[in-house]
């Protein structure tokens, strides 16, 4: 259809990213995206018609303001590069002969810009004998994408889906880099940590919530070992483990593992820790649809921290000891309470710590199926029950021995 046509390019080019850049997008005379040296270069190529499609990515930015996020990225790619001008695209190399040939003209191979952002739709079946997964998945709900290959996902690949007739992906989302306290890892340098390393050590939900929670989308990530121990002794083992721990135990102790509520007397802290749970329950779905998981883990915790302040406030083990029989009501409340913002925070943590959120509800004998779905506070839950012996969720770590095995890891020992 016209949109591909033969042409020479001139221009800085940078081997590692593979991309031509213009004298003026150079930073300090070195490639934009990854700060390595560029070499002029020139040579024949196929060029794809990026201008015919200028006004129409312009008009579709404006229609949708919330296709790129955060915003930032979007303005600095809509400001900078969409509305003063988008250049054609190269979208052959002759100066290298791996990769896929162009079948009429074989001393060109398809640009890897070309040929990777396709694979979005081809790897799901598009123009082959079996599109039903093509039709299932696409257009996408998101895509994510690191914020150094954002100008190829913001506007080479809607352009491209344009030329095709066919829908844009809804949102796409350009988050920040992770890097450690020396600056950016690389392989040369020797000082990159591999989450199998983390997990094999500290478990998958450990360094999940570690990344998700440090790692504010919108910004770059610095990790440390300071950082890593701290969250994991004290958001996961004293924080949420010791919140479940003391739960079960007082049931078992008080109650001998089974709390009757059908006659219970509500505490003067009970309404504020329902109210809270629930309002940041909706604080954290919000901010989780929005790929917001740092501030919807925070607002997680912000229950947590409510329920082991409200065992504080209401002192259970006065109220065990106490012969008076409206203090034993309202002891069986207090346990009621914390059985259900246990259960809450489980459901709040399945997309983030689903095994956590299992250990959870297999420790308070929570039928999965049954209740992982509400957040509302149940309330025609005449008995529960818990195991007779807890397992810790997570074991607190030996601070000195675990700074000094994540300081070799971040050198490549």
């Amino acid at each position: 259809q016209g949109d591909i046509y033969m042409g020479e390019y001139e221009g800085w080019y940078c081997m590692p990213c593979e991309t031509y850049s213009t004298e003026t997008q150079l930073v300090n005379g070195k490639c934009p995206d990854c700060g390595r040296e560029v070499k002029k270069m020139k040579e024949e190529s196929y060029f794809f018609n990026m201008k015919k499609y200028q006004k129409r990515l312009e008009e579709f930015y404006e229609k949708n303001p919330d296709f790129i996020e955060p915003i930032s990225r979007k303005n600095e790619l809509f400001n900078n590069v969409i509305k003063p001008g988008i250049e054609d695209l190269c979208v052959s190399r002759t100066s290298f002969d791996w990769g896929v040939k162009v079948k009429q003209n074989p001393k060109h191979v398809i640009y890897v810009w070309l040929d990777a952002l396709t694979n979005y739709i081809t790897a799901l079946g598009y123009l082959s004998e079996d599109e039903t997964k093509f039709k299932r998945y696409w257009p996408a709900d998101l895509q994510i994408v690191g914020k150094d290959i954002i100008r190829f996902h913001g506007i080479y690949w809607p352009i491209f889906l344009m030329a095709l007739d066919l829908p844009l992906p809804k949102k796409i989302y350009a988050h920040g880099f992770i890097s450690i306290r020396e600056g950016k890892m690389s392989k040369s340098k020797g000082n990159i940590i591999y989450p199998e390393q983390m997990i094999d050590r500290y478990g998958l939900d450990a360094t999940k919530y570690y990344l998700l929670r440090e790692f504010p989308f919108d910004q770059d990530m610095v990790v440390t070992p300071e950082n890593f121990v701290n969250r994991y002794n004290g958001d996961l083992a004293n924080d949420l483990g010791n919140l479940l721990n003391r739960t079960i135990g007082m049931i078992n102790k008080y109650f001998e593992g089974n709390v009757d509520t059908s006659s219970i007397k509500p505490t003067e802290f009970d309404e504020g820790l329902k109210n809270l749970t629930l309002q940041k329950s909706k604080e954290a779905e919000e901010c989780l649809d929005n790929i917001h998981y740092s501030n919807s883990l925070e607002k997680i915790w912000q229950i947590v921290s409510a329920a082991n302040k409200y065992i504080d406030d209401t002192k259970p083990w006065v109220l065990f000891k106490s012969e008076d029989e409206q203090d034993k009501q309202m002891l069986a409340s207090v346990m009621a309470n914390l059985v259900e913002t246990l259960r809450i925070v489980a459901v709040l943590l399945q997309p983030f710590m689903s095994d956590t959120a299992n250990k959870i509800f297999e420790q308070l004998n929570i039928n999965v199926r049954e209740w992982d779905s509400s957040h509302e506070f149940i309330a025609n839950r005449e008995i529960i029950n818990v195991v007779k012996n807890p397992e810790p969720l997570f074991v607190r770590l030996e601070v000195e021995k675990e700074l000094e095995y994540l300081e070799d890891l971040i050198k490549g020992k």
